[in-house]
């Protein structure tokens, strides 16, 4: 009953021009480089975030640097930020700083992406394709802010804008999954779709430009 009422209260009062959906078997196509096409997220709940664990999956063939997750506040445009500088090249931003790892050229074909950290220790941990890739520290004692703007498919210069057409994501992103806690991801198969902050079978989102919602091939 106390998950019917929150419903009907989000659905109540959304934003203007958003939806909520079951995303499940759908994918974001960004079919075109471009600075004008993304797609606003807009968390169920709005908290601060002294720990997260964030999950997607994504395909494409750009070579070039572009973003997969934007999360931007007043303060900070990249108060959380994944981001690809090359293949085999992922950063981690937490409040302006980064973290790089470095992992080996993957197969052609869709690549799941898991990253999680925590402020009481600063541990970020990233892992592909439910392999670990590794632990870096950043950040420790940090608190990500609530009044963010979450965009995917664009790099965020600033709060909600200034986007860089050559750092915009090309191709297909889905099972966006967003906690406001770390998550054991050897684990992660029996917690999909119970995500609290951004749940891919419950997603509020509006799209901007030149993007299309098609099944997942």
């Amino acid at each position: 009953m106390e998950k019917l009422l929150l419903g009907v209260l989000l659905l109540a009062f959304l934003p203007e021009g958003m939806t909520q959906k079951d995303l499940r078997g759908k994918v974001f196509i960004f079919p075109e480089q471009s600075d004008t096409a993304y797609v606003t997220l807009i968390p169920r709940v709005r908290k601060p975030l002294r720990s997260f664990t964030l999950c997607l999956k994504a395909f494409t063939d750009l070579t070039r640097p572009y973003s997969l997750f934007s999360y931007s506040t007043k303060s900070k445009d990249n108060e959380l930020l994944l981001f690809v500088n090359k293949v085999g090249e992922y950063e981690l931003h937490i409040g302006n700083t980064k973290v790089t790892f470095k992992v080996p050229r993957p197969p052609y074909g869709p690549v799941h992406l898991c990253v999680s950290w925590e402020s009481v220790s600063g541990i970020a941990e990233l892992w592909m394709n439910s392999r670990p890739v590794g632990r870096k520290g950043l950040r420790r004692g940090y608190t990500l802010g609530q009044d963010a703007r979450i965009i995917l498919g664009q790099e965020q210069d600033s709060f909600g804008g200034k986007f860089d057409a050559k750092q915009s994501f090309v191709g297909e992103i889905w099972d966006v999954s967003l906690w406001d806690h770390v998550v054991s991801l050897k684990n992660l198969c029996f917690t999909c779709y119970t995500s609290n902050i951004l749940n891919w079978k419950a997603l509020i989102y509006q799209a901007k430009g030149y993007v299309v919602v098609k099944p997942k091939l």
